[in-house]
């Protein structure tokens, strides 16, 4: 099994529980991590037996523009997406990262990640 990792999507998005969230907004990273046989790609130098990174960068950036409350949400939708649109991919990881969240004192960053 190999994997490929496309780390730190960077986005500005309204996510969070707070009114001042859903206008200020916060600054966001996405991780994605595939895991698979891509030994297709590895010999035949074959974009099409592996990950699109272009494909993946879509999905990311359409699925935080969509506001939600709580981080955990928005994983699971880019999650499923990708799971349908990368069907060969055996295991998917996403990690959303929030930086700065407002929690009345120093908090550098709250990440949530899932794997399916």
């Amino acid at each position: 099994m190999q994997h490929l990792a496309i780390r730190r999507i960077e986005c500005h998005s309204f996510h969070g529980c707070l009114k001042e969230e859903s206008v200020i907004g916060s600054r966001f990273s996405v991780d994605v991590v595939f895991s698979g046989d891509f030994y297709g790609a590895i010999v035949n130098d074959d974009l099409s037996q592996t990950v699109d990174y272009v494909e993946v960068h879509r999905i990311v950036r359409e699925e935080m523009a969509v506001a939600s409350k709580l981080i955990e949400h928005v994983a699971g939708r880019i999650l499923n997406r990708m799971k349908d649109r990368f069907p060969r991919v055996q295991s998917c990881r996403v990690e959303i990262t929030k930086y700065n969240p407002p929690v009345n004192g120093q908090l550098g960053e709250a990440v949530f990640s899932i794997e399916g």
